[in-house]
């Protein structure tokens, strides 16, 4: 039988055991610990909302020798701005210097913000008018100053709590040039006033305490807010900051188009020309499941703009992914299950999920995930994925499970090879660049490069990395700047490949922020570096704004369109404001200083959680944006920015007024196999009249989620035979090389006939 009791007290570090609150179960390690509820001392929060005193309140038999010898103590007041079930459930004192405000958010931090104190506040919340109290009505009417916060459920265990995010915690923004901490030298490679006061000393990575406390030797350690150490009062170069970008001729233009049926947090383009859509477990999605369950993922049709429920067996949030040598999509790693919501989708947090479709099997269109049992070697939240050239997969970094990446034993620094199938080969291998940038360690940038290494990137620094011998081949300068990756993600985007220049690969990463808090700045810079160069340095250009999470999408003709994100906060449940709304595009080709013109302004925010893609007829879906933990369709003062299910296009230049009828037509490949191996193939197609200039490209969109598009890339392909004038043409095509420059799995090949494309056709690169 079920018994649940709400009380006021202090409880000792002994009682802890079965005590959950707001069904998160409780970790005591102090001797005793504070919980508070919203009405005065000594009374308690009821059901209804009422308070009542304590002494009338019945409860369990078996709790009472623990209530009636539990301490009436002070309150625990937090020191490092965490707070709440998850943090020992100190409260926030809002006089202290530490930080910001006395409300402690439903994510465990202090602060004075909307944010913190409105919707899902636990303590120090905004008095309600009405009087009433209590978890059922949001934590409200807490007063620290009255000694009194959340309330403290006793309840048989409750399912397992989806942690809502990867939260760094508060930090200094201040540099601290120089700083002598004192405390003895670490031994584990933590540092700083959250870790005893520990400090570097000759720690292999370096002596510079970063603000996030961890030894090292980059910029974003020895930076702004280094604590101890060898610590920079200023970099040696500034980033720049924004620069004016003229308009473009013709700045393309959005429409809405159709429902996504769950918010899209994963996207990608498959080879039956629709977009997969996967989400994390929610409380609410637009379609359900044949089981009659809310859906979790849903296939999108650009064509006819419907879209049709998929299920899934574990949850997905937060899922790393890649297309494999077969053209199947998989999603790698998640989270935890949320049973009380749907108990039958289970743990996510090693799993592996395959989708197969299909160009010329229709049967498989609408098909839900497949999950066979298949389990990385480890627990991988927030991974990174990318095909190599011989079909196997890197899969690194990850969350063990899901809470404060500034505490050691939560992170997983390694990386681990998947077989062509998908199938781990159950080897965690440590990844130094991941252990030296915690905790920006997650989700880092990845690029398969010419001669078969990969370029890596996380947080500021990045480096050229051999998988099959397990070395670093070169450390590369650190990028200026703030930070690129998670919390803090940019855009990030291997330019174009061609035979032109010897396939060399050259990455632009872009945007990014300071730190993982709503009122973060964001950075409007961006570097470009060719990493196989004989002197590699990141060139710096920069764009009319700061933008967190903005998505780098290439288009077929090379240039990049960059959208989505917001000019101030971060990564997180509620933590952007700002937002961006008009895009951007980028022409690699034109001089420095030159390459950026603004375009058409959407009016639908997309932040934290949106994605776009490119489309089989040269047009952009982008969609998403669900900045809440669980769906929220009306806007408040508290979450002013909610759930998206709309799906937009965004239609770019090359379509535009005439351009619209001047698409190649009646494309024919000789062959939608192809090897990598430079041999030929032919491509006839209609062009226009008068069309001066014929070109093949071969597109890969990759899996897209969180601003990261894993695996994306673009060959321009070498052709010959184009007639000048002609309408009907033959193009001999000549292949990728080899499968560095073109890994192995499902392709789009797009005509481009003087800029225009055509409908874009699937091809199979082996």
């Amino acid at each position: 039988m079920k018994t649940t009791t709400i009380l006021s007290l202090a409880f000792a570090a002994t009682a802890c055991a079965n005590i959950v609150i707001n069904h998160v179960p409780l970790t005591c390690d102090r001797k005793s610990s504070q919980i508070y509820h919203g009405c005065l001392r000594g009374q308690v929060c009821m059901d209804d909302g009422s308070c009542m005193a304590s002494k009338t309140i019945d409860y369990p038999i078996s709790f009472r020798p623990v209530i009636d010898n539990m301490p009436r103590d002070a309150p625990v007041y937090s020191t490092d701005g965490y707070c709440g079930p998850n943090f020992n459930n100190t409260i926030c004192d809002p006089h202290s210097k530490a930080y910001s405000g006395g409300c402690c958010s439903q994510y465990g931090f202090c602060g004075n913000t909307d944010s913190h104190c409105g919707d899902g506040c636990v303590s120090g919340c905004k008095p309600r008018p009405d009087g009433q109290c209590g978890v059922k009505f949001g934590g409200s009417t807490c007063d620290p100053k009255d000694g009194v916060a959340t309330t403290l459920v006793i309840s048989d265990p409750q399912p397992t709590s989806t942690p809502a995010e990867p939260i760094i915690g508060p930090v200094s923004t201040t540099t601290v040039p120089g700083a002598t901490a004192t405390g003895v030298v670490t031994t584990d490679g933590s540092c700083g006033t959250s870790n005893n006061n520990t400090v570097c000393g000759n720690w292999p990575n370096g002596n510079c305490c970063s603000m996030y406390g961890f030894c090292g030797s980059t910029s974003a350690h020895c930076g702004a807010g280094c604590q101890s150490g060898n610590c920079l009062n200023a970099p040696a170069v500034a980033a720049p900051g924004p620069s004016p970008a003229p308009p473009a001729p013709n700045g393309g233009s959005f429409a809405l188009i159709g429902q996504s049926g769950v918010p899209a947090m994963h996207a990608a383009l498959m080879p039956n020309g629709r977009v997969m859509i996967l989400d994390k477990l929610e409380n609410y999605t637009q379609i359900k499941n044949a089981d009659g369950f809310y859906a979790m993922s849903s296939e999108y049709d650009p064509a006819t703009n419907k879209v049709v429920p998929l299920a899934y067996l574990t949850n997905a949030f937060c899922s790393g992914g890649v297309f494999l040598a077969d053209g199947r999509v998989v999603s790698l790693g998640g989270n935890a299950p949320l049973l009380f919501i749907n108990p039958n989708i289970g743990d996510g947090f090693n799993a592996i999920r395959y989708l197969s479709r299909s160009a010329t099997d229709a049967n498989l269109d609408g098909q839900s995930w497949s999950e066979p049992g298949n389990k990385l070697a480890s627990n991988r939240w927030y991974a990174t994925a990318q095909t190599m050239p011989d079909g196997t997969v890197f899969v690194a970094s990850g969350s063990l499970n899901g809470f404060d990446p500034t505490v050691l034993s939560n992170n997983n620094p390694t990386y681990e090879i998947l077989n062509p199938e998908a199938v781990s080969q159950g080897k965690n291998i440590p990844l130094a660049m991941l252990t030296k940038n915690q905790p920006y360690y997650m989700y880092p940038f990845v690029h398969l490069l010419r001669d078969g290494t990969l370029f890596l990137f996380v947080a500021k620094a990045s480096q050229i990395f051999d998988v099959g011998s397990n070395t670093v081949i070169k450390e590369l300068p650190d990028l200026i700047g703030d930070y690129r990756t998670y919390p803090n993600t940019g855009g990030n985007v291997l330019l174009p490949l061609s035979s032109a220049n010897n396939w060399e690969p050259e990455i632009i990463i872009c945007g990014g922020g300071a730190y993982q808090d709503i009122n973060s700045p964001t950075d409007p810079s961006c570097g470009r570096i060719q990493p196989l160069s004989t002197d590699p340095k990141w060139e710096m250009d920069s764009m009319p704004a700061g933008r967190g999470m903005v998505e780098g999408t290439l288009l077929p003709d090379g240039t990049i369109v960059w959208l989505n994100g917001g000019n101030r906060g971060a990564q997180g449940f509620g933590l952007m404001k700002d937002p961006e709304l008009g895009a951007l595009m980028y022409d690699p080709s034109k001089p420095l200083g030159q390459r950026f013109t603004t375009l058409a302004i959407s009016a639908i925010p997309r932040l934290y959680h949106s994605v776009a893609l490119l489309l089989l007829d040269g047009t952009l879906m982008v969609t998403g944006s669900n900045p809440v933990e669980m769906p929220i369709l009306t806007p408040s003062a508290q979450n002013p920015f909610v759930t998206e299910f709309r799906v937009e296009q965004y239609v770019p230049p090359y379509l535009q007024g005439e351009n619209a009828n001047r698409r190649p037509t009646n494309v024919n490949i000789s062959s939608h196999a192809i090897k990598a191996d430079g041999r030929k193939f032919v491509v006839t197609f209609n062009a226009p009249a008068n069309a001066q200039k014929g070109q093949v490209v071969l597109y890969h969109g990759g899996f897209v989620t969180h601003s990261v598009h894993m695996g994306h890339r673009m060959l321009e392909l070498d052709n010959q035979g184009w007639l000048v004038g002609g309408a009907q043409q033959s193009l001999t095509v000549f292949a990728p090389p080899n499968n560095n420059v073109a890994p192995p799995g499902p392709y789009v090949v797009y005509v481009m006939v003087d800029g225009v494309p055509a409908m874009g056709q699937f091809v199979q690169i082996s």
